[in-house]
């Protein structure tokens, strides 16, 4: 899950303290500033879960395709073999009436 990766929450930015210096940043600015990057990472995390949630959901569909439709088309057949094989098919069966 993205939650193994992530370092901070947004919880822990919005609280974080900066010790302040005689010559520091405005707070107010800051706040803002962290404000802006809180509302950011949590639509970034919401974003990723429902990028998650829709890349599990497209893998089941497509295990599940493949349990009900096994592959017919023998190993190493390409759709160009199929197509020659069905074209000369169609020749035995309606000889030079297709061609004329």
């Amino acid at each position: 899950m993205v939650s193994d990766k992530i370092n901070l929450t947004a919880k822990e930015i919005l609280e974080k303290e900066f010790k302040t210096a005689v010559r520091g940043y405005k707070q107010e600015e800051v706040d803002k500033y962290l404000d802006l990057i809180i509302k950011d990472y949590e639509t970034f995390l919401q974003e990723i879960e429902e990028l998650q949630m829709e890349n599990q959901r497209l893998r089941k569909q497509l295990e599940d395709t493949s349990r009900r439709q096994p592959v017919t088309q023998p190993a190493g057949t390409t759709n160009f073999d199929i197509l020659k094989r069905l074209s000369n098919l169609e020749k035995h069966v309606f000889g030079n009436k297709l061609y004329d």
